[in-house]
């Protein structure tokens, strides 16, 4: 199998781990007889630092010719003055790309649950996934700054919410069956007619699953007092920044979480982290997190599941012997060779 995968180091840690996942998808590759083609391109700080402009042309045709897009990481202090930031480039390219839903799953492994503040007992079998909408709301509704006035307009369109709920149903469908809304439909009437039109697309189309409604202060809440019992949860995109940030306790570490970003066409992967420039060039960057989304992107735009279950899988071995915390390039090794001698990946 021949695919060309897009590679959007960016800023930060971006390069290291884009790096770690590239060698991973290499192992791949060898092992399971694909080709896949690498090409980097330009995005956030380093493309604003290259051509004065956060999504150069060149990115956005490079990745609307590709079978995936692998992004790193944007954005850091030292364009915190730039006339653009660097995140105008991401929001552009989800925008380019036409993905509107945000997928972040989350699921606890006991190397995980020992840094996390929560206790043990409330991480077992902690296994969700938030379905995000990526653009629409408040990121993408009219803005207006005055020097004693500022305003950004939070707006959705029916079409808009049934897309993401679909995706979100049926991936539900797939796994345990319920699906949580969120939203906050007490006081926006976004959120009333975001609850209006999932509970209509569930109920005509999906009525095999379990739905709940809840508000998203409630939502903030029990994720964190009943994490198991949750399954697929989806959520408008402010709502779903936060929540996501939160869920990020359960796993232990920001950096051991992925994301896949889905639509009609391309899909754009990314970890859920951030550009991290403290430690960026040390070599001490959790690769994990981008690994997991090389798997999705194995999953979801590749349609190569063994292999995505494969990677999951070394990623878990390596977590087994205790590399959580190891530098960047020990755990890439660890996760490649795994994959390189094939071993057993219980599919």
């Amino acid at each position: 199998m021949h695919n060309r995968i897009v590679v959007l180091p960016g800023d930060g840690i971006g390069p290291e781990v884009t790096r770690a996942v590239v060698r991973v998808l290499e192992a791949v590759a060898e092992t399971w007889g694909h080709e896949f083609e690498f090409v980097s391109e330009l995005i956030g700080g380093a493309a604003i630092d290259a051509v004065g402009e956060p999504l150069p042309k060149q990115t956005i045709t490079a990745c609307a010719n590709a079978a995936a897009v692998l992004l790193g990481a944007v954005g850091g202090p030292r364009w915190d003055s730039a006339r653009v930031r660097p995140e105008a480039g991401l929001l552009a390219l989800r925008k380019q790309l036409g993905v509107f839903a945000n997928l972040r799953p989350v699921k606890v492994h006991a190397a995980g649950a020992r840094r996390s503040p929560l206790r043990r007992e409330l991480l077992e079998h902690v296994d969700l996934v938030f379905v995000r909408e990526l653009t629409g709301g408040i990121y993408f509704g009219d803005k207006i700054r005055q020097p004693d006035f500022a305003s950004d307009v939070c707006s959705y369109t029916r079409d808009e919410i049934e897309r993401v709920t679909r995706i979100a149903a049926a991936l539900a469908r797939r796994r345990r069956g319920r699906l949580t809304s969120i939203d906050k439909a007490n006081v926006l009437e976004t959120s009333r007619l975001w609850r209006e039109v999932v509970t209509r697309v569930v109920r005509d189309e999906f009525a095999d699953l379990e739905l709940e409604h809840l508000l998203v202060d409630t939502a903030a809440m029990q994720l964190l007092q009943r994490p198991a019992e949750f399954d697929v949860l989806l959520t408008e995109n402010m709502f779903g920044d936060i929540l996501t940030d939160e869920a990020a306790v359960l796993a232990g570490s920001i950096g051991l979480l992925p994301s896949a970003s889905l639509g009609a066409g391309v899909g754009l992967y990314e970890p859920v982290h951030g550009s991290a420039p403290d430690i960026a060039g040390q070599g001490i960057a959790n690769p994990i997190g981008a690994i997991l989304s090389g798997a999705l992107l194995l999953r979801h735009s590749l349609l190569l599941e063994t292999e995505a279950r494969a990677v999951e899988h070394a990623v878990d071995a390596a977590l087994d012997v205790g590399l959580l915390g190891a530098p960047t390039e020990e755990i890439t090794n660890a996760i490649a060779e795994s994959l390189t001698r094939k071993e057993p990946t219980h599919v």
